[in-house]
């Protein structure tokens, strides 16, 4: 075992694909002699040249344009687009290009790529720089959406992600970056759709993702002492799916949480609320309650924004008031 920083786990993971396929190439905002606006490819262009670390202008419509028409073209691009939130400029590419051109040239024609872009808040970037907008991009099939929330996850979607024939939006959380964690030194590989239960409970189920996970299991530790035992799910991929290993949870506590850090109207944790409606509503002894951000733009100010995004001791009193503690 190595240990790792989630971002030393995702440049392994580039550094593999780059190194195992000379069609691969990287290209971004500030990827090449910067080194990424969060050091994830920093050497790189010392390394591989600027041939395969392309920087580019910002434009993330030209980006992922290019990147779309290489791949196309048969070469596999690997994209940085510095915040999830500037991935809106290439909306039009992804959803109506990336995403569609397989299936609407019925197989002939393919955009195998990996889109790699920045979740979330916490970091004082304020209002327009710490949005969570992957649960979007999950509503549109012909995308893959992965989360990881950690490095060995960082490490082992990034290599599934790399088999995929489809675009994938590869979602690193702002906050993540300097996690570290175990790594094997030997190959391996996690699935993309394969929720990952990380910690055991019987008593309520907590299903979440990205830079919620550390904070539920912060929140399921403090529960712990007052004699509630939280299971809590990490989704790893929001598209594909995987329902059945929360299902399976609920059926055993009886109890639902959902926490994801974006809004609540029209969030990502309806579809999973729903999603278990429909799967175990037998089982449930409670409703479902979903533990969402704010519904207020991001604040600068570093203790407003504390108070918009979930923590674990909201996590915690609402699922104390689900025991009616």
């Amino acid at each position: 075992m190595s240990k790792l920083t989630l971002r030393d786990a995702i440049s392994k993971g580039l550094a593999e694909a780059l190194d195992s396929n000379e069609k691969c190439f990287l290209l971004g905002e500030d990827i090449g002699e910067y080194g990424g606006a969060y050091a994830v490819t920093k050497g790189f262009l010392d390394k591989y040249g600027e041939k395969r670390v392309r920087d580019m202008p910002i434009a993330e419509s030209v980006i992922a344009g290019t990147a779309i028409g290489s791949a196309m073209g048969g070469l596999y691009p690997i994209v940085e687009i510095m915040t999830i939130n500037f991935t809106l400029l290439a909306m039009d590419q992804i959803v109506n290009h990336a995403a569609k051109i397989r299936y609407m040239s019925n197989g002939q024609i393919k955009s195998p790529m990996i889109l790699r872009t920045v979740t979330g808040g916490g970091g004082g970037l304020a209002a327009t720089h710490s949005q969570s907008f992957e649960g979007w991009y999950a509503n549109v099939p012909g995308l893959r959406v992965v989360t990881p929330s950690n490095p060995y996850d960082a490490l082992g979607l990034l290599r599934s992600c790399v088999e995929s024939q489809d675009p994938v939006i590869y979602v690193e959380h702002c906050l993540l970056y300097s996690v570290t964690g175990d790594v094997p030194e030997e190959y391996y590989n996690v699935p993309l759709g394969e929720a990952v239960v990380c910690r055991e409970g019987q008593d309520v189920t907590i299903v979440t993702y990205s830079g919620m996970v550390r904070i539920c299991l912060d929140a399921a530790e403090k529960l712990s002492k007052q004699g509630i035992e939280a299971e809590v799910i990490d989704l790893r991929s929001l598209r594909p799916l995987d329902t059945e290993t929360s299902a399976k949870s609920v059926k055993k506590t009886g109890r639902a949480v959902v926490v994801e850090e974006n809004w609540k109207t029209g969030g990502f944790g309806a579809e999973i609320s729903s999603s278990l409606q429909e799967d175990v509503f037998d089982y449930l002894e409670s409703p479902i309650i979903r533990i969402c951000g704010e519904e207020v733009p991001m604040p600068y100010n570093r203790k407003l924004e504390s108070t918009v995004i979930p923590y674990s001791n909201k996590v915690v009193n609402e699922i104390k008031g689900m025991f009616g503690i």
